[in-house]
């Protein structure tokens, strides 16, 4: 993550197919240029030169290329710091400008990759794709009559294929279930919005639930719309979802938190290798939001910005924090451009929570071991199952506005624990998962029925016109061992609801899109049922004083 420089900070995808690998970090704009000093010219500069001579001249095998050793040397150099300092490519540079503006430029589709094909999972309103009358379930087979089906066309290769300029032109073959015939579309490409907010709808009826699932450019004003349409249908208290969701800019995350307190209380502080860079940012007062009761949701791959939101939350008993201990991102990153269009994201400075804590995670264990701690031990050490397990640092000891003790030292922990839901461990559950046989399933079926799914106005109307449980349960697991997947009627019935929860949902997003994804999915959600049971026993009301 990194600061924008201005003091004031209380001024104000699911994807597109331009989509590029979403960044935990926020990245801020580097001014002027740090390569024209002359205390960079040091011996280690000149020693390196001269190894990089010494190649090009001397070394035997003459088709060594040596930019392609420095672009090789400059990640690895910049591992040595710690585990978010970066280097980016010029192409990966200007993707991720793209994703953190909320803007793309391409057909206006998102994909899915099974069985080595693209398939198109959601057609986006009004874009090319959607104008052109590509539909959910096309298999993407040519781009400009070239094939693109196999495991040597990921996701990401295809995407580089179909992005462009807007205005430029693009010929897709698709291959659709109902037609035996390659389908050819010529698409202009054009600008595409990057939501970051999934999804917002009415879990009862004082109950308003918001999804975020990064922090863009344009997320405050989605989160601030969305919170005020599901007001208007008569919310009184929130439950944010951050699960999952990896950070973004930071002057946007302290936008967000303005809107929930009240006047003066620090959100977030950094703090920089010179002092006259640390900053402070507080709330304004202006929040439309301090009123209601809030419950934010976290698990362990909310990072970065999210922790700041959380951690804020937290920090000022504005409300609950609900589900399991974040991934512990404490340090912001800066970018600095380079001359050939790159770019590398520098670690510039911590970031602490109100209270004080910084919730960065110890690195000095090499790279490989801070990523996996964060899922194979957590779930090894039981950490994933009870609160107990969760490694606290009793020595980094911080209080909240009330009084309540908080811990820095890795990643916010929860307020109520919930433990991982182990139905996704479930033999049966999993094989189907890994085989995307869910997806596949879903939108075959879709496929069958669209005529007449497609006259649903809402999720909720589209759910009382799909199969009975066991119906739908019967045929999917038909379906399932056709593809290869042996019938084990045991764990079938431990998952069940989850299996016939997770049908629903892909069928209902292959037809409805997105917005009727979350709803239908996150029934039976145990972290959302735990929110739900401290709401109503009016746990979350401001100020926070137990837990």
């Amino acid at each position: 993550m990194t600061m924008n420089k201005k003091r004031d900070y209380t001024a104000w995808l699911p994807v597109a197919i331009a989509i590029s690998t979403v960044v935990g970090i926020v990245v801020g704009i580097f001014m002027g240029n740090p390569f024209s000093n002359d205390k960079y010219n040091t011996q280690s500069d000149r020693k390196l030169n001269m190894i990089l001579n010494l190649i090009a001249q001397e070394y035997v095998d003459d088709s060594i290329n040596t930019k392609d050793l420095v672009e090789m040397s400059i990640p690895l150099i910049l591992s040595n710091l710690d585990p978010h300092s970066s280097y980016l490519t010029p192409k990966e540079t200007k993707a991720s400008k793209e994703n953190l503006a909320g803007k793309f430029q391409g057909i206006g589709v998102v994909l899915q990759s099974l069985k080595d094909t693209a398939i198109v999972m959601e057609v986006i309103q009004n874009g090319p794709s959607d104008r052109a009358g590509l539909m959910p379930g096309d298999k993407i087979v040519t781009i400009n009559d070239s094939t693109c089906v196999g495991p040597k066309f990921p996701n990401t290769e295809i995407a580089q294929r179909l992005r462009g300029p807007k205005g430029t032109k693009v010929k897709v073959g698709i291959k659709r279930n109902d037609s035996n015939k390659l389908m050819g579309f010529e698409l202009t490409r054009g600008d595409i919005p990057s939501h970051s907010v999934a999804s917002s709808y009415m879990i009862d009826k004082t109950t308003g639930y918001v999804n975020v699932t990064q922090f863009i450019s344009n997320t405050h004003m989605e989160f601030v719309n969305a919170l005020n349409s599901l007001k208007n249908e008569g919310a009184k208290r929130f439950i944010v979802d951050l699960r999952g969701n990896p950070g973004g800019y930071v002057e946007v995350v302290i936008g967000m938190v303005n809107e929930f307190l009240p006047a003066n209380r620090l959100i977030m502080s950094s703090k920089s290798r010179y002092r006259r860079d640390d900053q402070k940012a507080y709330s304004d007062g202006r929040g439309l939001f301090q009123d209601e009761e809030l419950v934010v949701l976290i698990d362990e791959t909310s990072a970065s910005a999210s922790e700041i939101f959380a951690g804020a939350i937290q920090d000022n008993d504005r409300g609950l924090i609900v589900g399991s201990r974040s991934f512990g991102k404490g340090l912001i990153q800066k970018e600095f451009p380079l001359p050939d269009h790159s770019s590398i994201h520098l670690t510039v400075a911590k970031y602490y929570t109100p209270s004080g804590r910084c919730i960065q995670k110890p690195y000095d264990k090499g790279l490989l071991a801070y990523q996996s701690e964060n899922i194979i031990d957590r779930y090894s050490n039981g950490e994933l199952f009870t609160k107990d397990s969760i490694k606290i640092d009793t020595t980094k000891v911080f209080l909240t506005t009330t009084g309540r003790k908080v811990y820095g030292g890795g990643g916010i922990i929860p307020d109520i624990f919930v433990p991982i839901d182990t139905t996704s461990s479930n033999v049966y559950f999993r094989a189907a998962l890994n085989n995307g046989l869910f997806h596949s399933y879903a939108l075959k079926y879709a496929s069958e029925h669209r005529s007449s799914l497609s006259q649903m106005s809402d999720y909720k109307q589209l759910l009382r016109n799909l199969p009975a449980n066991d119906d739908l349960l019967n045929d999917f697991v038909n379906y399932a061992a056709a593809n290869g997947i042996p019938t084990r009627w045991y764990y079938i019935r431990l998952a069940e609801d989850r299996i016939t929860s997770v049908l629903k949902a892909f069928i209902a997003r292959d037809i409805l899109g997105q917005v009727a994804f979350y709803p239908i999915i996150n029934r039976g959600d145990k972290t959302i049922e735990a929110a739900m049971k401290a709401l109503n026993k009016h746990k979350a009301a401001f100020p926070i004083t137990n837990y």
